[in-house]
């Protein structure tokens, strides 16, 4: 009998000071890897009692159409950088398949799915709004993050997470994506009868203090 092992995204992971109860995966953009973020977690200034584990994997390296087919860590190819985003959807849908591998594994280790927060920035905010609306289990919310819903024709949506709390943030000056795009999937959203909330920011293709501490809030309301 052979014994399957299940492979993984490679992750940094942040272990709180307790046994976890909560857990955030949290997905970097084009060209980034998991250490883009990593550091935001001592600048949210969490309780040192929240049990929160940290997860952020790396995109794997593929060639990108859209920078000349230079291979860079990325979670699907960008075929035209139109205001839509003309995207591979295959790649996409994998990458969104990879994370839920990473949700699993966390239910496994003992974090309820409701106790989970997907939160993804740019390309990585297009896999995260995938993973969370067509996952089979209810999770505690999604933070899409200066991105765009780029499977809305598509996507199967999950009845399980109907009801998930999703933020959208965005800075007004974003030059790489440009803000209508995340009021666009706000709009989109709450047409299909999700709660999603909208916060616009005085910054670029980037996050910010303001952002930083609306987050930490986020957290805190989500896990409470």
């Amino acid at each position: 009998m052979t014994n399957y092992v299940m492979n993984y995204l490679p992750c940094i992971e942040i272990e709180p000071n307790s046994q976890a109860n909560a857990s955030v995966i949290w997905l970097h953009g084009l060209g980034a890897d998991g250490n883009d973020f990593a550091p935001i977690v001592p600048e949210l200034n969490l309780p040192t009692d929240s049990a929160i584990r940290f997860i952020f994997p790396h995109a794997p390296s593929i060639p990108v159409t859209v920078n000349g087919g230079f291979v860079m860590p990325a979670w699907y190819d960008i075929l035209e950088m139109n205001i839509e985003r003309k995207v591979d959807e295959a790649q996409l849908i994998n990458s969104a398949k990879e994370v839920e591998k990473l949700i699993e594994r966390e239910i496994e280790r003992g974090v309820p799915s409701d106790r989970i927060i997907l939160i993804g920035f740019s390309q990585g905010g297009a896999v995260a709004y995938h993973t969370a609306l067509s996952y089979q289990k209810p999770l505690a919310g999604l933070l899409a993050l200066s991105t765009y819903y780029a499977t809305e024709d598509t996507i199967e949506l999950s009845d399980e997470n109907r009801n998930i709390p999703i933020y959208i943030q965005h800075g007004i000056q974003d030059p790489v994506v440009v803000h209508q795009l995340g009021r666009k999937a706000h709009k989109t959203l709450q047409s299909s009868g999700y709660q999603s909330q909208f916060q616009a920011y005085q910054m670029e293709h980037n996050v910010c203090m303001e952002q930083i501490s609306d987050i930490r809030n986020i957290l805190l309301k989500l896990l409470e």
